[in-house]
């Protein structure tokens, strides 16, 4: 038996596609940075519900359609995010580093957050960092601060003014969404 995690693209899409429109701005014209885009599928199904504009910058690794190709690590740090109206961040993984430069550049508005936690992956140790646990308390222990993963996630967000998340989880994926007006200033 291959214990392997396989990534698959857009598993749950009918919820991710549910929890996106349900959590669009009130605005004629919405501006959206997809950061893991892909084919687009996800923001192409959402335009084609809805009676808003759309428009959507994509970000992949692969060359795809009109996305810009490359890192989304590097767009982010030399984007100006005030011009959107929300950020996706639909990864295979944690996109930890993607969230430090989205807070750190002051960003609020809507968030989209993908978070996949394999049943034997490790979380970040810069966010464990932040929580408090050292690199030595994690090299000692590694199951006992990678276990419970959401949680610890959870609270990350909450170092960063977080007080309210709306999240769907479905086995260990958890597909979530932060407003604007869950973020203390």
């Amino acid at each position: 038996m291959n214990n392997r995690q396989t990534k698959t693209n857009n598993s749950y899409l009918a919820e991710k596609i549910n929890l996106r429109l349900r959590h669009l701005p009130n605005k004629k014209s919405i501006e959206v940075l997809d950061c893991f885009a892909g084919k687009s599928v996800i923001w192409n199904r959402i335009k084609s519900k809805s009676n808003y504009n759309i428009n959507v910058i994509g970000i992949d690794k692969i060359k795809y359609g009109n996305n810009l190709n490359g890192d989304n690590v590097k767009y982010l740090k030399g984007m100006d995010l005030k011009r959107f109206d929300l950020i996706d961040l639909d990864a295979y993984g944690i996109p930890f580093k993607q969230l430090e430069i989205i807070f750190n550049k002051g960003y609020r508005g809507i968030l989209f957050i993908t978070f996949i936690q394999s049943m034997f992956g490790g979380l970040p140790t810069k966010m464990l960092n932040k929580l408090g646990y050292t690199k030595t308390m994690i090299r000692r222990c590694p199951t006992l601060f990678n276990k419970n993963g959401i949680d610890k996630f959870k609270k990350y967000l909450a170092t960063k003014g977080i007080k309210k998340i709306i999240i769907i989880s479905k086995k260990n994926k958890n597909y979530i969404c932060i407003m604007p007006k869950t973020v203390e200033a």
